[in-house]
């Protein structure tokens, strides 16, 4: 992946149509490799976890157009290759296990190589579930995030700073309520994806996040059999 590394930082560089279309047969060539990877990764995967069995790379990979209709940033493509990996696909509003090459250049996504499993767009009905699961659960999902780490950490980035409506301020657990989605995170450097058995490494890595998926999953199929 050091070739794929190397095209992405030339396409931030570039980041036009003409340089673009000047560089797709590259660009493809890339995309291909980057894909069967993506194929290794969920065949390792469905190892421990049935529920993405049969997936292909089509149903976990994005385009690399930008939606710009919405965006002060106009430049027409993405900088990273990425794959979300989970039962139904990327479009089945489950928690599952995404990673992406980028460019290296930064520390904050989208530019910072990542690993990453959970719910980035977690549903109001859903939220309202985890943290009344956590409340209850005696201290189970602490002991689920602390057994993923040093591997993965918690984002806490985007956490509200009070605890939300109903929950006392000193409520136990309050780091957990605050969040607004659910993700625990690994941001790799470039010699990570330079190394032999890519693909068992980065699903070695993920397994250590399945109880996290699976609990984040069941509130999510709660709130599906609700509606």
């Amino acid at each position: 992946m050091k070739q794929a590394i190397t095209f992405l930082r030339q396409l931030q560089a570039n980041n036009n149509r003409e340089w673009f279309n000047a560089h797709k047969a590259e660009f493809l060539k890339h995309q291909a490799r980057f894909h069967k990877l993506v194929e290794d990764v969920i065949s390792e995967i469905g190892k421990y976890d049935a529920s993405v069995i049969g997936l292909t790379a089509k149903d976990c990979t994005y385009r690399i157009y930008r939606d710009v209709r919405f965006s002060n940033d106009k430049s027409p493509y993405k900088c990273h290759f990425g794959a979300f990996i989970t039962r139904g696909g990327k479009k089945s509003g489950y928690a599952g296990y995404y990673f992406h090459i980028s460019t290296g250049g930064a520390d904050e996504y989208p530019y910072s190589h990542m690993l990453a499993a959970g719910d980035y767009c977690c549903d109001s009905e859903v939220l309202k579930i985890l943290r009344e699961d956590i409340t209850d659960g005696g201290g189970d999902f602490d002991r689920i995030v602390k057994d993923a780490a040093p591997v993965f950490c918690l984002d806490r980035s985007d956490a509200l700073k009070r605890n939300p409506k109903g929950y006392a301020p000193d409520a136990p657990y309050s780091e957990y309520l605050r969040l607004r989605y659910f993700c625990l995170m690994n941001t790799p450097d470039d010699d990570f994806w330079t190394a032999d058995n890519l693909a068992k490494r980065i699903a070695g890595m993920f397994e250590k996040t399945k109880p996290f998926l699976d609990y984040v999953n069941r509130a999510i199929d709660y709130v599906k059999e609700e509606r």
